[in-house]
């Protein structure tokens, strides 16, 4: 069996050890201005659903910005994207507290200005996530990515229970103050140890809208990526309805206040911290499949139990193990999908899977109240406790793993360009024919072997590809695909990986001996 390091073992790097205490502090905040926010519209509405939409304000700008984000991530400076961001929360921050301390903050205010903050944490998350594993060595990443779940789920423990606190002694405003302080130490931490620079490249920098469009190219054509992405989706949209309808258990179920409310909120979080101290052991033993569908078991099992039982102790106990539950899968997501993207679009991979995940919990929240107010609590926590548990179908077209590492380094091409004159990048499309003349009778093995580079090619760039057999040459193939520019074809070569390049390698073993593959490059003129 191997041996996995110590989930500590990345906080002996101090860069991250700061980047992880100061990232929980600021987590924390965000924690705490969830809850005071729900809590409050408990309070002014009494409604299920505009409590249920807090979630969505916190969560839907996710959906909407950490794509293009991810891209600026992956193209610009990330210490100056991360910290404009920061500070646009801190005003977002202290105008929600001034408002509400004033007397001025309501239902529109308060879940507009907390749409804000999560609009500035949806900015900056994908360049954060992307960076803080900057100082950790590749092989501790797991581990890296795992801790920095476990003080996102403290955050999730501590933050509500003292949110709690705070709330039923000086109301919400003063919560919403707090988080003004916890914002600024994030900025500190990323001001104290910024993140590492990416290296410099010839190449043209993506534009927004073509790195957009990069990135969802590779998850779509990369099997591993779409897996996770698809996965974490299914399990954010059902496990939504626990999360978002918090409130309205603590205040129908349980009769409880505020107080109860932050301490279910922290259940939940105490779960998954317990949870993140082994997850790690828990996948290199049982495989990333058997700890998800033991997740989606668990946590289908709490929302079942929770829309009938009436009991705090069991309620609560129950909310350790759904913690518990959110914090391997969505840990194992995260893990998969970070540690399976090469560099040059490792932050658009964090945006998808922020995308999939949390806009897929940020719409089933608001989904789920309104099912609530309409059906009934009961009916809407069976229905997603039942839809949690069908997610266990998605286990076979859509497995789990890892990327390797020759799957993510990225190689040196094949060949150097030698073209006549070499267009703008701005010119295209451009046609790339690469021929090659086989050894007879192996056509079919060719074709099978060469079949496996449509992947390759269409996830760094190519907007078409196929294979043609010559007519007046029957050991004669040309592959051909198809670019948007000159520099979306320069990206795709230097994006290829050392196992795209053993599948070339594999591919040109077919050819005749003392022959090599010929590539021909065309630009469009008319």
């Amino acid at each position: 069996m191997p041996i996995t390091p110590s989930i500590w073992s990345p906080l002996r790097q101090p860069a991250f050890r700061g980047l992880w205490l100061c990232g929980g502090v600021f987590f924390i905040g965000n924690g705490m201005q969830s809850m005071a926010a729900a809590w409050l519209m408990v309070e002014l509405t009494g409604s299920s659903f505009l409590a249920a939409l807090v979630q969505t304000a916190v969560f839907l700008p996710m959906f909407l910005l950490a794509l293009p984000a991810g891209v600026l991530a992956d193209t610009s400076d990330r210490r100056r994207l991360i910290s404009s961001a920061l500070l646009a929360q801190v005003a977002a921050c202290a105008l929600l507290a001034l408002l509400v301390l004033g007397g001025w903050g309501g239902p529109a205010s308060v879940l507009f200005l907390v749409f804000v903050c999560g609009c500035c944490t949806a900015v900056l998350t994908p360049a954060w996530n992307s960076s803080v594993v900057d100082p950790v060595p590749r092989d501790e990443w797991p581990q890296a990515i795992t801790a920095v779940s476990i003080a996102y789920n403290m955050a999730r423990a501590i933050g509500p229970t003292l949110a709690g606190l705070l709330f039923v002694r000086l109301g919400a405003g003063w919560v919403f103050a707090v988080t003004v302080f916890t914002t600024l130490v994030m900025w500190e931490s990323i001001r104290r140890w910024p993140p590492r620079a990416h290296p410099p490249s010839r190449l043209p920098a993506e534009r927004l809208w073509s790195g957009t469009l990069s990135g969802l190219r590779f998850a779509w054509h990369s099997r591993m990526i779409l897996a996770q992405l698809v996965r974490a989706m299914a399990f954010g949209a059902a496990g939504s309805a626990l999360w978002a309808l918090l409130p309205v258990i603590a205040q129908r179920q349980l009769g409880a206040g505020a107080q109860g409310f932050g301490l279910l909120m922290g259940c939940m979080g105490t779960g998954a911290v317990a949870a993140g101290l082994v997850i790690g052991r828990m996948r290199v033993r049982f495989g990333l499949d058997a700890v998800v569908g033991a997740s989606c078991v668990a946590f289908s099992t709490v929302m079942l139990l929770t829309a009938w039982v009436r009991v705090p102790l069991l309620v609560y106990g129950a909310m350790a193990v759904g913690g518990a539950a959110w914090m391997a899968a969505m840990s194992t997501f995260n893990t998969a999908t970070q540690s399976s993207a090469p560099p040059w679009v490792r932050s658009r991979a964090v945006a998808l899977h922020i995308v999939a995940a949390l806009g897929a919990f940020a719409i089933g929240s608001a989904f789920w109240g309104a099912v609530s107010d309409i059906a009934g609590l009961t009916a809407a926590l069976v229905a997603a406790g039942l839809l949690m548990a069908a997610g266990l179908l998605l286990a076979r077209p859509f497995p789990l793993r890892v990327g390797a590492d020759h799957e993510v380094t990225q190689g040196t091409p094949w060949e150097e360009l030698f073209v006549a004159a070499e267009p703008s990048p701005e010119a295209g499309p451009v046609a790339v024919e690469v021929a090659y003349r086989i050894r007879p009778g192996e056509d079919h093995a060719f074709l099978d072997t060469i079949g496996q580079m449509k992947a390759p090619r269409r996830r760094d760039g190519a907007t078409f590809w196929r294979v043609y057999k010559d007519l007046g040459e029957s050991s004669r193939y040309v592959e051909r695909f198809l670019v948007t520019s000159w520099a979306d074809y320069l990206h795709q070569r230097a994006r290829a990986t050392v196992a795209d390049h053993t599948l070339e390698a594999e591919v040109r073993a077919f050819l005749v001996h003392g022959e090599s593959a010929r590539m021909s490059h065309y630009i469009a003129e008319r």
